[in-house]
């Protein structure tokens, strides 16, 4: 129920807009064969003379395996991530010094040209430091065997970071922009802040020299920006990020609020990013920022989990940094990481970061999920199809937004602890711009606002959103749009968040989501609207505004108007859930794709698409269930073709449902207990690294202790047959767990209390049927944070160690190769739109 006496949240925007200035920097070709051209100004990038707002996903092709990159690359661009940046982990490459591995997972030009082939662009993260929770940083071992200074100046390291330049630039030969290929930009170095002599300045400089004498030249040179970053002015663009927790903390309590749930006014540093061997600092970045925009490279996409810090992260606590991002005035959104992996099998050693190796956390041997958007195996998390959302907008809007300016409210949070305060942010560009609000934070519950009531001061006069005020629940977060000019109709605001366009024979559907807990209303300028229809709410006019109000939100819902001129204007009001599971495919052309139309594909399976170099090829999975169903809206004329036969369901004017069956499979495990846990000792903990006052717990090494649980699992040999893969889930209790095959590792896990699913395609496809799994048993009293939604059975000793719960999970696929004809595209006026409006 709404509210009476309204709370407002006061923004003032009235400012004259300033046009954006030049950049204070000097990029590389930016002139494409083709004619395109790449630049940079003072606020944001620009592709071809026009705004364009990236969407970045970080994904290292070396930690996946290189038969599989493929269809991760298409999962990460049907989420609307447009860029792809990678890690070029040194020791990945040259483990052994002078022999250099560029094949397989580590084919870094092959990676590269797949993301080509998809229309992706790529930033290459060349070091030669990287960090990224690898051994030494990325280092070789034999590098630092050497009498040399790492970054720095040395002229002997100098000279070994030519040869890796070399090496990494050889194998990207003719694949940068300026050869017409997918390379717009590389990172130099990472989290670097040394400023003794040799070092600074000095060495990004030459660093980026380096880099340019072998080849690299590119648009774009970036350098990380946080923690007091060395930026050498005009040479570097600085890229910021932040994490919805810390797991390198030293902590074994919950931390405060994460700065990244709180609107960055003041300064683009997260406070709670750290370096590896530098004094870490927050508060306001130094470096030349005033005439260069703010980008991001590192928004956390999940949170790998540490020995010691054992976090869970859920989809809101990441796609909640959105808007506050966004809102705070970033023109190019980075995930890091949004696909996971796992580390690839050293020559010489495993491959992770540890303390045995001199680093401040131990990490799994071999596991790099990251809890990201997409798993280790490529499972679509919840986190995926949240973001999805707003990257879809980016997608559409981004050259809308990327110039608007930023203007903080009149009353502001004291600081990032402080919940008492509703968090939001204006971005606008005269009268027109967004509202962005935030009301999570990760493992706090903020109030609910209660009678809230934005008021936006612009050029023009005062706006106020909605009508009447409203309660916002706890946990909400959005998007809204005012003064949004669709066609020759002036959309005053919405309390839908925008989403998405379709664009269809001249006409297009602008498509919003509706916020959960709040309702939909849109308001329009009375004079922009000639005629207008909805399929439900209430309609009034009052003072030259039309009001919509009580919408009713799902994919047959929609509003239609007429503009002063006849031009149509179609908006469609999609629910939360929907939404997520709406994605954008081109249906209904000829085997070379010509008069293919878009349309929105609305699933609850797994989905991305593959062009093929014409007709596209969407395809389904879901995990567990043999059953398939998805509504295509606007609808198609035909049942699509498919890999399983595909049933037509209901249908309305405004869309059209499907189903399939893929028959279910229900293969069986077997697994033996051969030896029981005993007693593990105490939890060591490790010496503390300069820059943390603690140690923190130490890791068992690489070989199973004698005290570890051991079981045998056999999987069937014919398992997989008829499916795209097929899942382990192992609900179990302990302190870390180990998945071998013939005592070879796999991968592992650090329990955090979660079931650990393993994706077993890979592994089957060595024909491997047989595995060992080995369970570590958890301390009563190990110097560990847990987020734990139960406590663990603690046997007499204090001790647990034990499998709850194993079974397989069969993924099933389901292949669509022909949209069919698509209809006209015309909007015909359902017996259910039943709200008119002359709008006079």
């Amino acid at each position: 129920m709404s509210a009476q006496v309204a709370t407002p949240i006061a923004i003032d925007a009235s400012q004259p807009y300033t046009e954006p200035g030049p950049a204070r920097y000097d990029g590389g070709t930016a002139k494409s064969p083709s004619g395109s051209t790449l630049a940079v100004n003072s606020r944001y990038l620009l592709r071809d003379g026009k705004p364009w707002l990236p969407v970045v996903g970080e994904f290292h092709f070396s930690r996946y395996p290189e038969s599989l990159w493929e269809e991760e690359i298409l999962k990460m661009k049907a989420a609307g991530i447009n860029v792809v940046a990678t890690y070029v982990f040194w020791i990945h490459h040259e483990e052994i010094e002078g022999q250099f591995d560029w094949q397989g997972r580590r084919d870094l030009r092959r990676f590269v040209q797949l993301c080509a082939r998809h229309k992706m662009y790529v930033e290459v993260r060349i070091g030669p430091w990287d960090h990224g929770e690898v051994r030494n940083g990325g280092f070789p071992d034999w590098l630092l065997k050497k009498s040399v200074k790492t970054r720095a100046n040395d002229p002997v390291y100098l000279s070994y970071v030519r040869r890796w330049y070399g090496q990494i630039a050889e194998q990207v030969k003719g694949l940068l922009w300026k050869d017409g290929g997918p390379i717009i930009a590389i990172q130099l170095e990472n989290e670097y802040g040394y400023r003794s002599p040799g070092t600074g300045e000095a060495h990004i400089l030459e660093l980026k020299k380096l880099a340019v004498d072998v080849g690299f030249d590119v648009p774009f040179y970036f350098v990380t920006g946080w923690d007091h970053a060395v930026v050498p002015a005009g040479a570097v663009i600085p890229v910021y990020g932040g994490y919805p927790d810390a797991p390198w903390d030293a902590s074994t309590t919950k931390l405060p609020p994460s700065e990244v749930y709180a609107f960055r006014f003041h300064s683009r540093v997260a406070s709670n990013m750290g370096v590896i061997g530098a004094a870490a600092g927050d508060g306001e970045d130094t470096s030349a920022t005033a005439h260069l925009p703010y980008f991001t490279a590192e928004i956390g996409g999940g949170l790998q989990n540490t020995y010691h810090r054992r976090l869970v992260v859920h989809a809101d606590d990441i796609a909640a940094m959105f808007p506050v991002m966004l809102g705070s005035g970033v023109n190019l959104y980075g995930t890091y990481m949004f696909q996971g992996g796992e580390n690839p099998d050293g020559k010489l050693s495993t491959l992770q970061e540890s303390q045995a190796t001199g680093y401040p956390n131990d990490l799994p041997i071999k596991s790099y999920d990251f809890q990201a958007p997409l798993s280790e195996f490529g499972e679509e998390r919840e986190s995926f199809r949240k973001m999805k959302v707003f990257q879809y907008f980016l997608n559409d809007f981004g050259d809308y937004l990327a110039p608007m300016v930023v203007h903080a409210p009149d009353r502001q949070p004291d600081n990032p602890r402080d919940l008492s305060v509703p968090r939001a942010a204006v971005r606008s560009r005269g009268d027109s711009g967004f509202i962005f609000f935030n009301n999570h934070v990760r493992n706090y519950e903020m109030p609910a606002r209660a009678a809230t009531q934005f008021e936006v001061r612009l050029p023009q006069g005062i706006l106020r959103v909605p009508n009447h005020p409203i309660d916002i629940p706890t946990g909400s977060y959005f998007i809204w749009p005012f003064n949004l000019h669709a066609g020759g109709v002036n959309i005053r605001y919405s309390t839908a968040q925008l989403f998405t366009r379709i664009a269809r024979e001249g006409e297009d559907t602008l498509y919003f989501v509706a916020i959960p807990g709040l309702p939909v209303e849109f308001a329009f300028d009375s004079n922009t609207v000639k005629s207008l229809r909805s399929t439900s709410g209430d309609a009034s006019r009052d003072q030259g505004i039309l009001v919509v109000s009580g919408l009713k939100p799902g994919v047959d819902s929609s509003i239609d108007a007429l503009d002063a001129k006849g031009g149509k204007v179609h908006l469609v009001v999609l629910t939360r859930t929907e939404a997520e599971d709406a994605w954008k495919v081109e249906l209904g052309g000829n085997s070379a794709g010509i008069g293919a139309s878009q349309h929105l594909l609305i699933t609850a399976q797994d989905f991305f698409a593959d062009p093929g170099g014409g007709q596209e090829r969407i395809l389904l999975r879901s995990r567990g269930s043999a059953d398939f169903a998805f509504t295509i809206t606007p609808p198609v004329d035909s049942t699509p073709q498919g890999s399983l036969p595909v049933m037509r369901g209901e249908a309305t004017p405004q869309s059209a449902r499907f189903t399939a069956d893929a028959g279910a499979r229900n293969p069986e495990l077997r697994y033996t207990l051969v030896q029981p846990a005993s007693e593990a000792p105490p939890v060591k903990l490790g010496p503390p690294p300069g820059w943390r006052s603690q140690g923190v717990a130490e890791a068992p090494g690489p070989d199973d202790p004698p005290y570890a649980g051991r079981w045998s699992i056999e999987v069937p040999p014919d398992s997989l047959q008829g499916l795209s893969n097929i899942y382990m889930e192992v609900t179990y209790q302990g302190d870390l767990a180990r998945l071998d095959a013939s005592k070879t590792l796999l991968t592992d896990n650090f329990y955090n209390g979660q079931t650990w699913s393993i994706g077993l395609r890979e592994f089957l496809a060595s024909n491997a049927h047989s595995f060992g799994l080995t369970i570590m048993p958890l301390r009563r009293d190990a110097p560990v944070y847990f987020e734990l939604q139960h406590a663990p059975a603690f046997g007499s000793n204090g001790q647990a160690a034990g499998i709850e719960r194993m079974r397989l999970v069969p993924e099933y696929q389901l292949v669509l190769t022909d949209g069919g004809a698509s209809r006209s595209g015309k909007t015909k006026t359902s017996d259910r739109q039943r709200n008119t409006s002359d709008g006079r």
